[in-house]
């Protein structure tokens, strides 16, 4: 008899590599518990009951927070998978290449179409996706800078080009009222703003 639950753990390939906390909400069996326990996340950087909840929290869902943008995106898309068939299915004959092609596209595009929750706790923050969530401590991050979209926090002490792989993008909601405070937290927190 199985006995399913919901459980978070932490993926080995994140965890070796000190990018964090990056947990997955899966069903556990209770016959693959001793195999799965051994990568539970542990608890929250803070003990204290203070700490645990959080000092911002907000949602950012672009494609519904900007209908006129999402058209454009929508469009965009049909255009690419049109032209992906010419090229891959009709010109190649690879159809395994069209199905690729499209998988990149979508994923690349995917935090567009989500929601994003973001939660900011006293020494780390948390951003939520439908189907995963980033937890990470303020110390991992060197520097940080605003765009027109929101803010970018570098792992590097200065901007630089690898930002977008490394570091974590922070969308403001369509109203941008956390912006202001949450500058002023972040220079707390991380010290250097460019």
């Amino acid at each position: 008899m199985l006995n399913n639950k919901k459980e978070n753990f932490i993926l080995p390939h994140f965890a070796n590599r000190g990018w964090g906390r990056c947990s997955f909400n899966i069903l556990k069996s209770s016959l693959d518990s001793e195999k799965i326990s051994q990568h539970t996340s542990p608890p929250p950087f803070s003990n204290n009951e203070e700490d645990l909840q959080p000092l911002f929290t907000w949602t950012s869902f672009p494609f519904i927070d900007f209908p006129q943008r999402s058209i454009l995106v929508c469009l965009t898309i049909i255009i690419m998978a049109y032209l992906l068939w010419q090229l891959a299915v009709i010109t190649w004959d690879q159809p395994l290449f069209y199905v690729i092609g499209l998988l990149i596209l979508f994923g690349s595009l995917m935090p567009y179409f989500v929601p994003t929750t973001y939660f900011f706790y006293e020494d780390r923050f948390l951003v939520q996706y439908p189907i995963f969530k980033i937890d990470k401590p303020y110390k991992d991050y060197g520097c940080f800078y605003t765009d027109k979209m929101g803010i970018m926090l570098s792992t590097f002490v200065k901007p630089r080009r690898l930002d977008s792989f490394r570091g974590q993008s922070i969308r403001f909601s369509k109203s941008k009222n956390e912006k202001e405070q949450l500058i002023i937290f972040l220079k707390e927190k991380i010290g250097k703003q460019y």
